[in-house]
């Protein structure tokens, strides 16, 4: 989760773009957890 939140908050990745490390059932190979996509952002996560 640390290389995403320094990825977010240097602006490297937008929270659009994160969506796509979510761990999900559609995307089973994600590095985040919506949780953490939360914390990073600060805006719940929605697919």
């Amino acid at each position: 989760m640390t290389f995403w939140s320094m990825a977010f908050k240097w602006k490297w990745v937008t929270a659009e773009a994160l969506k796509g490390a979510v761990k999900t059932e559609a995307n089973p190979f994600g590095e985040i957890t919506p949780d953490e996509y939360e914390e990073i952002t600060n805006v719940k996560y929605e697919v």
